[in-house]
């Protein structure tokens, strides 16, 4: 269980984010949705422990970020919206690449099932000749190869075809079902976010994202 208890952020005088507290489950999908500046990517970076909050408490699994934040690095997967991976290598190279930098040994089949799963069946193929869903995939594949027991994605389908997108979607699913991985995204897509999504968040004071949740029959934890 991811545990995040009165967390705020300030940057000089500005205060980004006010008290927020919330849980995340085993296996559940949570939406993160706002206004841009509302605070999202800021939520994720601390969450992903590449920033620090102000004040507050973070828990995973009862593990405390600030008593043993390489234990808790281990069992997250981050996925930021800027697509960091090698383009003059192949999908292989890049998987075969990260793998000798995460904590978790595998095999070569093991990645590329990895891939497989995802519907990424480019193996071979250098990573610049690729449309922008495949490379997403790419990009949270990557993410996955320590089997994080918590996956963080900021906007993981913005800007490809509808059918990654899809394909993306139901892979989340799948791990949530399957492996019991917690999973918190950001969309501006609220028609992903009101289908894959379990519960969702809304920060910010701009109604606009609540009302379309509302008046779909979704009701989001505000903060």
């Amino acid at each position: 269980m991811l545990n995040v208890t009165s967390l705020s952020k300030k940057y000089g005088k500005t205060r980004v984010l006010n008290s927020l507290s919330f849980m995340i489950n085993p296996g559940e999908i949570v939406g993160l949705v706002g206004e841009n500046g509302a605070g999202k990517s800021t939520l994720l970076n601390i969450l992903a422990s590449l920033s620090k909050p102000t004040s507050g408490s973070l828990s995973l699994h009862s593990i405390q970020f600030d008593k043993n934040i390489k234990k808790v690095r281990q069992m997250i997967g981050f996925v930021p919206q800027e697509i960091a991976i090698w383009e003059e290598f192949t999908v292989q190279e890049n998987m075969v690449f990260f793998e000798k930098l995460s904590t978790v040994n595998k095999t070569t089949d093991e990645l590329q099932q990895l891939c497989m799963d995802m519907n990424l069946d480019k193996w071979k193929e250098p990573v610049k000749h690729l449309s922008g869903g495949m490379k997403r995939k790419l990009n949270m594949a990557i993410s996955l190869i320590h089997d994080p027991e918590l996956l963080l994605l900021d906007e993981p389908t913005v800007g490809i075809d509808l059918k990654s997108k899809n394909e993306i979607s139901s892979y989340l699913q799948q791990l949530a079902a399957e492996k019991n991985t917690m999973i918190l995204f950001t969309s501006h897509d609220m028609d992903e976010i009101i289908n894959v999504c379990d519960r969702v968040l809304c920060i910010g004071e701009d109604t606009f994202y609540q009302n379309i949740l509302q008046e779909a029959g979704t009701t989001p934890e505000i903060f």
